[in-house]
């Protein structure tokens, strides 16, 4: 009898292991699988559309829309940027970022969103002061935001970096007293905060991150040309087809000279 336990021990050993086998075999397929779908522009014959994640439909609906935007609210095509003022890769993309909202205008609606990362001390506060330097005007924000981005490389590793950016301020005429006040104050806080919380929920991890009507546009496809190619794309994929026009009505000798549109120009 006892010669006989090992033999019937014996089959379940065996599919055990095959199981186990198995198992790990397609772990390591589902791993393979989920690393190079994860890697941006990882086939080289795959649409930047296709390889761009989609911002998850729950995400937090974070700070006003209107609050640091440019262009026209009712663009069909939306970018908007999480980006730490800290962080060298933001540095060198706001130029092209700048370049693209000078050449669409009104076409697109630009946003941008502060998602200072914790691994740098001073980016927070940098948001906080460009959300308070827009509380005297949201061309502030915009000029704040280009001093601290431009001279980056100045003001990163200097103890009196805060000095150095009440200069800016001045430069940029601020009212200095309420800039001290607003530094400090609620408002410009929960501004960041907000956008740091709609980050979080639209799955950021690193800056800067873009996102073209809620699809991430690969890092490597931050450059103005790969840029205007999709948002041309976009632009092309959202037109409204055209109307045909009706015939005009008949002119008459009472008829008014038509009156001038009612416009305001974007700040």
């Amino acid at each position: 009898m006892k010669k006989q336990e090992p033999k019937s021990g014996g089959m379940p050993l065996v599919i055990i292991g095959s199981v186990l086998v198995i198992a790990v075999l397609a772990g390591i397929w589902l791993y393979s699988s989920s690393s190079s779908s994860a890697v941006p522009g990882g086939a080289n014959n795959m649409s930047a559309a296709n390889s761009a994640k989609t911002a998850p439909a729950n995400a937090p609906p974070g700070a006003p829309i209107g609050v640091n935007m440019m262009g026209s609210p009712t663009a069909t095509v939306t970018v908007e940027e999480f980006a730490d003022y800290q962080c060298g890769s933001c540095a060198a993309a706001h130029p092209i970022m700048k370049e693209i909202k000078s050449v669409y205008g009104s076409r697109i609606q630009f946003i941008y969103r502060h998602f200072p990362l914790q691994m740098h001390d001073k980016a927070y506060d940098a948001s906080i002061i460009t959300e308070a330097a827009g509380l005297q005007g949201a061309t502030k924000f915009w000029q704040m935001q280009d001093q601290l981005f431009s001279t980056q490389h100045l003001w990163t590793n200097n103890p009196n970096y805060r000095e150095m950016w009440m200069g800016y301020a001045e430069k940029i005429g601020l009212d200095m007293e309420k800039l001290k006040a607003d530094v400090n104050s609620m408002q410009a806080r929960s501004r960041v905060d907000a956008d740091l919380q709609r980050g979080h929920g639209m799955g950021v991890t690193s800056t800067p991150t873009i996102y073209l009507n809620g699809r991430a546009v690969p890092y490597h496809m931050v450059n103005v040309q790969s840029m205007r190619q999709l948002i041309d794309a976009e632009l092309q994929a959202t037109a409204k087809p055209a109307e045909t026009p009706s015939a005009p009505p008949a002119a008459s000798s009472g008829a008014a000279a038509p009156s001038a549109a009612n416009t305001t120009e974007q700040k």
